[in-house]
């Protein structure tokens, strides 16, 4: 029986909060526009921006609203087409289509990277795209900007999982014009559920304000102190009466929940970094597994581990997670899971049903397995070797039967 400790448990909320949310708790004040000013709501957004450069936040109740109120804010037209890869989370399809859009698929390497080739094929025929750098693997930005830029399509990035990857020096999330993070519990930073867009475009924000539930003058608690005649404010009067609200607002006591591990961002990302080098490097020595190489410009914020198999059956494969799972260590076959909603032939609500067979083959042989930045060096080679170990069990048993 292994003795890992549960892989699915986050850190535990930081006691600075617990203050905050007692105070909340015998106020009742947890909705965001109630204070005049200052609101944790308010202070959220504002530390958030500025840990990562950027001019706006705001915070909402999942990431998938704030892919939703960003396609609302570009003002795409009804049936705009926005591309997204192949290989992402069946939220981010379906923000599209709630967006009165229609999700156009592009290919995906067995490096769980987008296909430059297929993506810029498809590039003239849509109106926006969404880069999902899924489980934390970062496409190629420079060439994916270029493309975009070229054709002056809006890029926003679904950076879910990306929290504290930085490409090229830059953050990620902040290199299309909208970034949108995720504050799930299986996320760097954890409140159960909600989410935050960051840009530098006040028009943007200021329509997803709005849009996200900020009735009547709300909206002047989203402006900084002293500049209610400035970009933003003006943006805030031009758009007055003239969206629908949706009410996707986050409460003050998700961000009472989210503001102290803001300080712990940082460590928790050089601690999932080196769990997952220590493990990829132990079980690439499997012949039966491979961990894709980070791209040169990639300074990865990992708290999962994908892998791919080789060599092995479907009926291999479903051993092989069934062995780890028997030994301690929960492992999915995005491809081989029933009805995964990270399989893109899932998505049975999509408007047009693509064939992409580079990114069913790598669904087909790519595994997923948590591996969380709390983990400590010696479970990390526990989890190494009852993946390596569960390969060689199945692998070794086949070759004893010759099937």
């Amino acid at each position: 029986m292994s003795s890992l400790p549960n892989m699915h448990d986050a850190e535990p909320i930081p006691a600075e909060a617990r203050a905050e949310i007692d105070r909340l708790l015998q106020s009742g004040d947890l909705f965001r526009y109630t204070a005049p000013e200052d609101a944790p709501v308010a202070l959220l957004e504002r530390e958030f921006a500025a840990m990562m450069g950027s001019r706006y936040a705001l915070a909402v109740s999942s990431c998938s609203a704030a892919l939703f109120l960003s396609l609302k804010a570009l003002g795409l037209p009804r049936d705009a087409r926005v591309m997204i890869p192949g290989f992402t989370f069946a939220a981010v399809p379906s923000a599209i289509v709630h967006a009165d859009c229609i999700p156009v698929l592009c290919e995906v390497g067995e490096n769980y990277r987008i296909d430059l080739g297929d993506f810029e094929a498809k590039l003239d025929s849509v109106q926006a795209v969404i880069i999902s750098h899924m489980r934390g693997h970062t496409s190629d930005m420079d060439a994916i900007m270029a493309l975009c830029d070229a054709r002056d399509i809006p890029v926003i990035e679904d950076a879910a999982h990306s929290l504290g990857t930085v490409w090229g020096g830059r953050k990620v999330g902040t290199i299309g014009r909208i970034g949108c993070f995720s504050f799930q519990s299986y996320k760097l930073v954890n409140a159960g559920e909600g989410g935050i867009l960051i840009t530098d475009d006040a028009d943007i924000v200021a329509q997803a304000v709005i849009l996200s539930g900020a009735y009547e003058h709300t909206w002047k608690k989203h402006v900084a102190h002293g500049d209610n005649t400035g970009a933003l404010a003006e943006a805030f009067a031009r758009w007055q009466n003239k969206l629908p609200l949706y009410n996707l607002r986050m409460s003050n006591l998700s961000a009472a929940v989210i503001r102290p591990q803001l300080a712990h961002v940082e460590r928790r990302i050089l601690d999932g970094r080196r769990n997952h080098d220590f493990v990829a490097e132990r079980i690439n020595r499997s012949p039966w597994i491979y961990v894709p190489d980070k791209l040169p410009q990639e300074e990865r914020a990992p708290d999962s581990l994908q892998f791919n198999l080789r060599s092995m059956t479907r009926d291999e494969m479903r051993a092989f997670a069934d062995v780890a799972a028997a030994l301690g260590v929960k492992v999915q076959v995005f491809g081989l899971s029933s009805d995964n909603a990270r399989a893109f032939w899932n998505w049975q609500f999509l408007p047009e049903m693509p064939e992409l067979p580079r990114t069913r083959a790598m669904l087909e042989a790519a595994c997923d397995t948590r591996l969380p930045a709390r983990l400590t060096l010696e479970d990390c080679a526990a989890v190494a070797d009852i993946l390596v170990t569960a390969a060689e069990q199945v692998m070794s048993e086949t070759r004893a039967y010759g099937t």
